[in-house]
């Protein structure tokens, strides 16, 4: 395989990615767009099965992708800095792989040539989330499926939510 031939997420890094490469490395699972819950004490985070209001529950994907600070203004914008300290971002984000010097997974868009493919391999949020305009209590709605398979956050915090219920 010539350098010409070799995929641009295994020779550049984040910040040498231009917009349109940098954008093309989500794998569009939709799990950055789900609410999470954090405990002021501990700074544990529980992950819930509620998404952002402009989720596209059916392809995982923000409906107003341009507009998404103005409406969502402590919505996370990733960025090459982020992607390796955001503890909530999932194992198998591309973004954190790429950044840690991890090839990409079969199941990704760019691998597969399939943007289905994400949904298939059951990586993607499709089919378990609700939107958060059909929410009052996010507590009620912490789960354990989301990232699964990654490193699991919340477990503590998970108990304690159930204790008070």
């Amino acid at each position: 395989m010539s350098l010409n031939d070799t995929p641009f997420w295994k020779i550049k890094t984040l910040r040498q990615m231009t917009s349109q490469e940098w954008e093309s490395l989500c794998d569009g699972c939709g799990q950055c767009c789900m609410h999470k819950l954090e405990d002021e004490d501990t700074g544990e985070i529980a992950l819930t099965n509620v998404a952002c209001r402009y989720l596209d529950l059916e392809g995982c994907h923000c409906t107003d992708y341009a507009n998404r600070k103005t409406n969502v203004p402590d919505c996370v914008q990733l960025s090459p800095g982020k992607a390796t300290r955001l503890r909530w971002l999932p194992e198998t984000c591309a973004y954190r792989l790429v950044a840690n010097g991890d090839d990409l997974a079969w199941w990704h868009p760019l691998i597969s040539g399939d943007p289905e493919t994400v949904h298939e391999a059951g990586i993607s949020v499709r089919g378990g989330t609700i939107s958060e305009d059909d929410v009052e209590d996010l507590e009620q709605h912490v789960v354990d499926w989301i990232n699964d398979g990654a490193t699991s956050f919340g477990a503590s915090l998970r108990a304690r939510l159930r204790r008070r219920r």
